[in-house]
C-alpha cells in the first residue's frame, strides 16, 4: 500500500513534465520556423504586408501541422495501450493464478522478499488488479491514457505562442532595425526553451543554450540569405 501511494504523485508530475517538456520543444519549433520565414521573405523584399502575410501563413500551417501530428501519434499510441489493457484484461480473466505468480515475480525483482511480495501482489489483486497488473508490467495508467485532442491543442497553442513572438516583434520597429530586432527576439527565446528543456531533463544548461541558439541562428541566415538570393535574382 504505501509503495502505490508514493508512487502514484510521481507518476502524475512525470506526466506533468512531459506536457512540459513538449509544450517547451512546440514552442522553440514557433519560434525558428516562423523567425527562419519571416527572415527569409524580409530579405527578398520590403513589402511588410507580404512579410507578415508569409509570417502568419507560416504560423497556422505550422501550429495545424503539429497539431495533427500530435494527435495522429497520440492516437496511435492510446490505441496500442488500450489493446494492451484488453490483453491483460482478457488474461486475468482467464489465468489469473498465473498472473498472481507473474506480479508477484515483479516485486520480487524490486527487492521484497517472497512472502512480502506475495502479500502485496494479493491485496493489490484485490483492489483493482487491472491497475496493479497495468502499472506494475505495462507501465501503464488505465485511467489516465492521454488524450490526442488534448495533447494536439496543447501542441496547436505552444507553437502558436513561439510563432508569435518573432512576428510581432516585426511589427514593432521600424526600418533596418526590424531584421536586427527579430533575431535578437529569437535568439533570447531560443536562450530561455533551451534553459528550460536542460532543467526539464536535468541536463546542464549552457551547451543545451549554444545548441538551441546555434540551430535557429543559423535556419535564420539561412532563410534569410536564400531569401535576399531569390529576391535580387527574381527582381
Amino acid at each position: 500500500m504505501t509503495e502505490v501511494q508514493h508512487h502514484e504523485p510521481h507518476e502524475d508530475t512525470g506526466a506533468r513534465l512531459n506536457w512540459l517538456r513538449a509544450g517547451v520543444l512546440g514552442a522553440n519549433d514557433g519560434i525558428v520556423s516562423t523567425a527562419s520565414i519571416v527572415l527569409g521573405v524580409a530579405g527578398a523584399t520590403t513589402s511588410v504586408p507580404q512579410i507578415v502575410t508569409a509570417g502568419l501563413a507560416g504560423l497556422f500551417a505550422g501550429a495545424l501541422s503539429m497539431a495533427a501530428g500530435e494527435y495522429v501519434s497520440v492516437s496511435s499510441q492510446r490505441d496500442a495501450e488500450r489493446a494492451l489493457l484488453e490483453q491483460e484484461r482478457r488474461e486475468l480473466k482467464e489465468m489469473p493464478e498465473y498472473e498472481l505468480a507473474e506480479l508477484t515475480e515483479i516485486y520480487e525483482q524490486k527487492g521484497l522478499s517472497p512472502q512480502l511480495a506475495r502479500e502485496v501482489a494479493e491485496q493489490l489483486t484485490a483492489r483493482d488488479a487491472l491497475a496493479a497488473h497495468a502499472e506494475a508490467e505495462l507501465k501503464i495508467d488505465p485511467d489516465g491514457l492521454t488524450s490526442p485532442w488534448q495533447a494536439a491543442f496543447a501542441s496547436f497553442v505552444a507553437f502558436t505562442v513561439g510563432s508569435l513572438l518573432p512576428l510581432l516583434t516585426f511589427l514593432i520597429p521600424s526600418g533596418a532595425f526590424r531584421v536586427s530586432l527579430t533575431v535578437a527576439t529569437g535568439v533570447l527565446a531560443l536562450a530561455l526553451t533551451g534553459s528550460i528543456s536542460a532543467r526539464l531533463g536535468g541536463a546542464p544548461r549552457l551547451p543545451a543554450i549554444m545548441r538551441n541558439i546555434g540551430g535557429g541562428v543559423v535556419a535564420m541566415a539561412v532563410t534569410y540569405a536564400i531569401g535576399h538570393l531569390v529576391g535580387t535574382a527574381v527582381g
